[in-house]
């Protein structure tokens, strides 16, 4: 595939121009990962449930839409290797087992510390070619984690997804992350995404000596915002040494059996009930 480098490009075999419905006809549900603000553990939450839906047996295809901080690949341990096509000009996502294809903007960069310097239609243009030409095949799902925002960036991609089932969005307690998760499930409602549900990441911190969990943030915020603008609070996960170790290791930690994985794991049950109509 042709590296974008300031002009919009495709692979040089590629196929007559398809649209991102007909690319995307097998794949079952598509949904949508977003934040109000960066540093809040979206991606986090993207990598996890990707792998917590692998692990309960349902195939997935992963695309890291954040384009000036794609860390997808670091948080799965995946190498910087770029993205190949195959024998018919179909771009290749890499795959993680047992079930995961992922693809992500860092698979176009030269190395991961290069920054993308790219104006508003060619960074669009990558996204409409991961949606159209990327072969996805058959999926359960399609997780796009969207950049952070309610700007042109998150709007643009969102509104290339076709038929989306909803969109997740991830908060943190702080009162400055709770006044933008307001502004992003409004924003989803102003753009035809149905919210299925917020997550709270970082909520307090367990005593490593008595087990306790230390609220280092005001407490009550997300629960409060969530029943103001009537959307569910699918779960809370703990500010943990071992999830911030996990993300560095390349491992998710909702494979693993602590109290984050199964808190997780209510999460993603929580998910795909809302999403496929039945417990996970």
């Amino acid at each position: 595939m042709s590296a974008f480098t300031g002009k919009q490009s495709t692979p040089s075999k590629a196929p007559a121009a398809s649209t991102a419905a007909e690319n995307l006809k097998n794949v079952k549900h598509k949904v949508i990962i977003m934040s109000g603000k960066g540093g809040v553990g979206k991606s986090t939450v993207a990598v996890n449930l990707a792998a917590a839906l692998a692990k309960k047996g349902r195939k997935v295809g992963l695309l890291d839409a954040d384009m000036h901080g794609p860390s997808v690949p670091k948080l799965l341990g995946i190498p910087n290797l770029p993205l190949t096509v195959d024998d018919k000009g179909r771009i290749v996502p890499f795959f993680v087992p047992p079930s995961i294809k992922v693809v992500s903007i860092a698979f176009l960069l030269s190395d991961r510390d290069s920054p993308v310097i790219w104006r508003g239609p060619v960074k669009m243009g990558a996204i409409k070619q991961f949606l159209e030409e990327v072969e996805w095949g058959e999926l359960d799902y399609l997780l796009v984690d969207l950049p952070p925002g309610t700007g042109d960036e998150p709007l643009s991609t969102a509104q290339l997804v076709p038929s989306p089932d909803g969109a997740i969005i991830v908060t943190t307690p702080q009162d400055v992350a709770l006044l933008s998760v307001r502004k992003s499930i409004n924003f989803a409602k102003a753009v035809g995404l149905k919210p299925i549900g917020l997550v709270e990441n970082m909520y307090g911190l367990e005593c490593p000596h008595c087990g306790k969990m230390i609220q280092l943030f005001q407490d009550g915020g997300v629960a409060k915002a969530t029943k103001d603008l009537s959307v569910p609070l699918l779960g809370q996960l703990p500010l943990s040494p071992d999830i911030a170790n996990s993300g560095d290791a390349g491992k998710p930690f909702a494979l693993g059996s602590d109290k984050a994985a199964k808190a997780f794991d209510e999460i993603t049950k929580k998910i795909i009930e809302a999403v496929e109509g039945k417990g996970g």
